[in-house]
């Protein structure tokens, strides 16, 4: 199999993470962010996955991603029944995982040239 180096000039990709921060583009993030391939949005406003609401993910929705990661922390945990039941409504696609699963999979969909947004919880 042969290998090719990725290419993810002038996107915002993770280049690391560990406990209690996330590096996007070699820049270190201690609180929750969105990130979208070329957008951020920093001081994301939630403090567990129990309190998130379908209001928390407004400004994300501006940027029209194809589907969301959501980040969950050190654990993978789910959000309530009701917010999924809303997203699923709205036709907007989430995948949920922990947030070093998150990052991960954010760079391969990127890689992918896909419009995905990471929502994560640090």
């Amino acid at each position: 199999m042969k290998l090719h180096p990725a290419n993810f000039a002038h996107q915002n990709i993770f280049t690391g993470y560990g406990e209690g921060y996330v590096l996007i583009n070699q820049i270190r993030y201690e609180a929750n962010l969105i990130v979208l391939p070329d957008h951020l949005i920093e001081d994301w406003p939630i403090g567990s996955v129990q309190e998130l609401e379908l209001q928390h993910f407004e400004n994300l929705f501006l940027h029209s991603p194809e589907i969301i990661l959501l980040g969950t922390g050190a654990e993978h945990k789910f959000p309530n029944h009701t917010l999924l039941s809303q997203l699923a409504k709205m036709r907007v696609g989430i995948e949920i995982m922990d947030t070093k699963a998150c990052c991960r999979t954010y760079n391969i969909l990127v890689e992918e040239g896909r419009r995905v947004a990471a929502a994560v919880l640090i």
